[in-house]
């Protein structure tokens, strides 16, 4: 019985992540489907090609909120059922790796930049700030969304690491989810890299020949 409760959480968490909403909500707004064109990327940003401001904010954060969810619930209510940060460690990256390969859209998903946000918000809202801040400073020096992205995604474990005993109280558990994510982010912007190292990504606002 120990053991069922963790396992139905995580796999709870894994069925929310996979819900890719970047398809759904394109679908419920009479879009075309974010996989057939631009970057064929279910995410936000690609919703945003659309032209549909409004898809892309609500694809944006109904990706967050499915990363916080799990998280959340756990940290708040897992305790009564003896679950501590170590299910909640796992329950966000199951909620990652769900939105990254979904059961629900034959595994091919998006690369989880707002889902991982999601889920810094849930283990820590100062953790999540300090990172979007990182985001919003390359961003703004190099205008690469990619570039931001990446970058944030590596400084998130590095930030929880040096915040520990400071701002919160870091956990082994966590720090290696949160590790994880950020190497598994990298890795599903590796075209977006070899873009960068050729000196042909796109950056926020320019417009395409």
């Amino acid at each position: 019985m120990d053991v069922v409760i963790p396992v139905a959480v995580v796999l709870a968490s894994y069925l929310m992540g996979s819900l890719s909403f970047a398809v759904i909500v394109s679908r419920l707004m009479g879009l075309n489907d974010p996989r057939s064109y631009g970057s064929k990327n279910p995410g936000a940003t690609n919703v945003l090609r659309s032209g549909s401001k409004k898809a892309a904010i609500l694809t944006l954060l109904l990706d967050a909120f499915k990363g916080w969810l799990p998280v959340a619930l756990v940290l708040t209510y897992g305790p009564e059922q003896g679950l501590g940060a170590s299910t909640a460690a796992l329950a966000g990256l199951a909620a990652f790796l769900g939105h990254l390969y979904p059961v629900f859209f034959g595994f091919v998903g998006g690369k989880g930049v707002a889902t991982a946000v999601g889920v810094l918000v849930g283990v820590n809202g100062s953790l999540a700030l300090a990172t979007v801040l990182s985001f919003a400073i390359v961003l703004y020096f190099s205008r690469y969304v990619s570039l931001a992205s990446m970058v944030a995604a590596v400084f998130a474990p590095v930030f929880y690491l040096f915040g520990d005993g400071v701002a919160w109280q870091a956990t082994s558990p966590e720090v290696l989810s949160l590790a994880v994510m950020a190497l598994l982010l990298v890795w599903r912007h590796r075209e977006n890299i070899n873009r960068l190292l050729a000196g042909t990504e796109s950056k926020l606002g320019q417009k395409k020949a």
